[in-house]
């Protein structure tokens, strides 16, 4: 196992309840395979993590990218705007 800080920002924040976290994931754990360990811990939050961009280490990433210990990984809700 490994751990990995988690950030959210916007509406990911409110839906899980907390702007920052400290996860822990198997190793080699995927963006994807943490955003569906995140949705599981707050259901609430699932249908908006279905659409969030991801940053590890502040570089946007795919949901493939392989994680590793000491990784940030931002979450970030889609923008509206007008």
């Amino acid at each position: 196992m490994t751990t990995v800080t988690i950030l959210l920002f916007a509406a990911a924040a409110d839906a899980v309840g907390v702007s920052r976290l400290e996860m822990e994931v198997r190793a080699d754990c995927s963006a994807g395979e943490l955003l569906a360990l995140l949705g599981a811990a707050h259901p609430a939050a699932r249908p908006l993590l279905e659409r969030v961009a991801v940053a590890v280490n502040e570089r946007y990433a795919p949901l493939s990218a392989r994680l590793a210990a000491g990784d940030t990984v931002a979450i970030i809700p889609p923008v509206s705007g007008g």
